[in-house]
């Protein structure tokens, strides 16, 4: 009976043990896992973890190459672009009959002062 009392506690020692060994494992082996995933993930954006810090890749893109997408957007928007009540005072003048200058009414105070007079 001695020995059983003795025997006991150290059995119950080693199995509570034994599941917080068994639970500590499990959370270390998801965290890495996400880990690992997370960084393959970021490594595709062109983004790395290292010992120095975070390090950002930058994808090269040539002068010429930039040139040539800025204008191919800028001729898009311009060829999508309509302006239907535009009309130039320069150029498309030969559908418009002439207009005649109007005669301008000289300025006077009773006009301008808002008041009419009866």
């Amino acid at each position: 009976m001695a020995l059983l009392s003795k025997v006991v506690p150290l059995v119950i020692f080693f199995i509570v043990l034994t599941v917080a060994a068994s639970i500590g494992y499990a959370v270390y082996t998801i965290a890495t896992d996400v880990a690992e995933k997370t960084s393959k993930k970021m490594e595709k954006k062109n983004i790395s973890f290292g010992k120095d810090g975070m390090k950002i890749g930058i994808k090269e893109v040539r002068n010429e190459n930039y040139v040539d997408q800025t204008q191919s957007l800028l001729v898009k928007a311009w060829n999508y672009s309509s302006w239907p009540a535009y009309k130039s005072r320069f150029w498309n003048k030969e559908n418009e009959p002439p207009q005649k200058a109007q005669a301008r009414t000289p300025f006077s105070r009773s006009a301008s002062s808002g008041k009419a007079k009866a």
